[in-house]
């Protein structure tokens, strides 16, 4: 009897489950979609749903904590060290990019055979991308340790991650039907990353205290974004080949300058009748009939800015002052057999002495009253907002537009510098090599 007693009252195998109910508190849970860390099947048996072994993290909300030994504790951590240090990732970052000069890309375009084009274009794409994506992914793995575990740098540094074994591990391109396939993956991935400059910005802003090497952030900030204005650049061309008369791709045969510096001319002052209810006129004069060759997309992300800071300084610098009576914004553009200026002058008031060294530094912002609130608010934010609507890429706020467009003209072979008169306006040159210049060859 005492024998029986014993047994039914030894414990047997009982699982503990806390139960955490407060309404004010949210826990979320890491998991990933492997199997539950079954402790009953080798690791290396373990496999995804698509078969890969290739670790995925996911982040589900609300979730209920649960008791865990060291094991699984351990095990989940190597599951987050594998996910953010793979070998494919080290193995496509250890090769060497290929990039291509604008008569490279657009001289193999432009077969009769319109259908192998596409197949060429796709084919140099799918074995240059992964390694362009890798190459980021390694500088993410570079940054200070406080700053790269910052969630929302965390969170480009994951899309990139994802963003690879999407690209890398699309089947082999041969046929047309392959290619159609492999235009909706770039779209959708395009679409996916629409936002990472504006992502960077909020996120080296919120890291902003704990930056030590402004020097080693810029280095960091230069390469990826310029890194994706030459992927998108590469990919906006495969997409768009064929599609338009007078383009090959994304090379205008035939850019007239003007003509692009009024669009974005027009564009920036009806932002800034919008918040302001009135702008200043924009004047544009020089070489206004010159036409060349040439890629819009950079000029798309420049000029927005640049134009946004001379209406937007000289508005404010004159409140007593409305519409055609304000100062005019004078923009020049000259054009010879090597480069191309854009100059634009306003006579809004000029950058101090003690902020000009500054103005090209990441994360300053002449508008820092505007900015410092990340909700976004005042006109800095939902101008630059506007343009990230319209644009093919954002140029935004936060004291990224300055410096990311000298990035990108320095990218292209050019330059861009400041002169401010104080006291009176701020002159900006905009100087970008031509395509086929003598002295230098673009490589995307």
């Amino acid at each position: 009897m005492r024998n029986k007693m014993s047994k039914l009252l030894k414990p047997r195998n009982m699982k503990l489950t806390l139960t955490i109910q407060n309404s004010n508190l949210k826990l979320r849970s890491l998991s990933t979609t492997e199997s539950t860390f079954q402790q009953d099947k080798p690791k290396q048996n373990r496999m995804n749903t698509n078969g890969s072994t290739k670790r995925w993290l996911s982040f589900q909300e609300g979730g209920t904590p649960t008791h865990t030994n060291s094991a699984s504790v351990r095990e989940r951590n190597r599951a987050v060290t594998s996910y953010y240090f793979q070998d494919s990732i080290d193995s496509k970052g250890a090769q060497i990019s290929v990039r291509l000069t604008p008569s490279t890309i657009m001289y193999s375009s432009i077969s009769s055979d319109k259908q192998a084009d596409k197949i060429r274009s796709a084919v140099y794409l799918q074995r240059e991308l992964p390694i362009r994506v890798a190459h980021r992914i390694v500088n993410f793995r570079s940054l200070p340790f406080i700053i790269g575990c910052n969630p929302t740098i965390l969170s480009v540094h994951e899309l990139y991650i994802r963003a690879f074994h999407i690209l890398n591990d699309f089947p082999e391109i041969q046929t047309y039907e392959d290619v159609l396939k492999y235009d909706a993956v770039l779209r959708s991935l395009m679409d996916d990353h629409k936002e990472v400059v504006s992502l960077l910005a909020r996120g080296f802003k919120e890291s902003q205290k704990h930056v030590e090497n402004d020097d080693g952030v810029a280095s960091f900030l230069d390469r990826i974004l310029t890194s994706r204005l030459g992927i998108r650049m590469l990919v906006n061309h495969h997409l768009s080949l064929h599609n338009k008369e007078g383009t090959i791709g994304m090379i205008n045969l035939c850019m007239n300058l003007k003509h692009v510096v009024s669009r974005w001319s027009g564009f920036v002052t009806e932002l800034c009748e919008d918040k302001y209810g009135h702008a200043p006129p924009i004047k544009i004069s020089g070489h206004t009939s010159a036409v060349f060759p040439y890629i819009e997309l950079p000029l798309d992300y420049i000029l927005p800015e640049l134009l946004k800071n001379a209406v937007r300084a000289t508005v404010e610098s004159h409140p007593n002052l409305r519409g055609k009576s304000l100062p005019s914004v004078h923009v020049t553009i000259a054009s010879n057999k090597t480069d191309f200026i854009i100059k634009i002058s306003d006579r809004g008031g000029g950058i101090d002495h003690g902020r000009l060294n500054s103005v090209m530094r990441y994360n300053f912002s002449t508008a820092e009253e505007s900015t410092e609130n990340l909700s976004n608010t005042g006109i800095f934010a939902n101008m630059m907002e506007e343009v990230n609507r319209t644009t093919s890429g954002p140029m935004h706020g936060y004291g990224f537009g300055l410096p990311t467009s000298s990035a990108y003209a320095q990218y292209l072979g050019g330059s861009l510098q400041i002169q401010s008169l104080q006291g009176l306006g701020t002159d900006v040159y905009l100087r970008l090599k031509h395509l086929e210049s003598p002295d230098h060859e673009l490589r995307i």
